[in-house]
């Protein structure tokens, strides 16, 4: 799948669909993403919770 990136303030955002967001199990209301580069590629993941 391709994205477009979106020009927010001084950076630029990557929205990300509700359907990629009910498979990462993250709800974008509470929960937080981490994200990592490897090798020229952006993972992103849901951050781990301090419980």
């Amino acid at each position: 799948m391709e994205r477009k990136l979106i020009r927010s303030g001084n950076g630029w955002a990557l929205f990300i669909n509700s359907t990629i967001l009910k498979l990462l199990k993250i709800d974008p209301e509470k929960d937080k993403v981490e994200y990592i580069v490897e090798n020229d590629v952006l993972k992103i993941k849901k951050a781990q919770t301090e419980d």
